[in-house]
């Protein structure tokens, strides 16, 4: 089993460590490594995700996008990460756990995305249980759900190969490249994960 070094509870910049990855809260010195890679992908990205703002490439931008990290972070209403590769600190994606619902909800949505030249090589597979072991170990949560396009077959496998279940089906739930979606939906206990991983 893979072992994972975690942030102190409460930490103002929660990381995971493990498995030859590693998770944190985006930096602005990491601008320029993320404009690099979101790019490069931007064909292999756009289809999957909303529409990109006009100036999201731009250095006030990102600032402002750092600073509404920082802040949810401070108000445990999410919790963005970068997926770095431990070996060489190369940016491959991101992985954002939120809004987290707490009172008798107890839950959180994940959602990702990843660099095309890093994709099908196991990476999110490693952070989505990584994310998945702060959820439940960190944050004290009990669901994780999460979303996809029904023809988007690889993120289909990711979600099914960590143990996610599907639960349904919503209609036009995501504004997709201009377009409102359908989309499956999953979600991952923690007694499932704690069963599946030995934690």
């Amino acid at each position: 089993m893979t072992q994972f070094r975690f942030s102190p509870p409460g930490s103002a910049s929660p990381y995971v460590r493990g498995g030859g990855i590693h998770l944190r809260v985006p930096q602005m010195r990491d601008f320029e490594a993320w404009v690099g890679i979101r790019e490069e992908s931007r064909s292999f990205l756009e289809r999957w995700e909303p529409t990109w703002p006009a100036d999201d490439f731009t250095r006030p931008a990102f600032r402002r996008r750092i600073a509404w990290y920082e802040e949810d972070v401070a108000r445990d209403a999410s919790y963005p990460f970068f997926l770095f590769r431990e070996e060489d600190d190369a940016l491959m994606g991101g992985l954002t756990l939120g809004p987290v619902r707490r009172g008798v909800v107890q839950t959180t949505t994940l959602g990702y995305w990843m660099g095309e030249r890093f994709a099908r090589q196991g990476y999110m597979s490693k952070a989505v249980v990584a994310a998945a072991y702060f959820v439940f170990n960190t944050l004290g949560l009990r669901r994780i759900e999460a979303s996809c396009l029904p023809i988007n077959v690889p993120s289909i496998g990711l979600l099914e190969k960590v143990g996610f279940v599907r639960e349904g089906y919503a209609r036009e739930y995501l504004c997709i490249n201009g377009v409102w979606e359908d989309h499956f939906l999953y979600a991952i206990l923690k007694d499932e994960f704690t069963r599946r991983y030995k934690v």
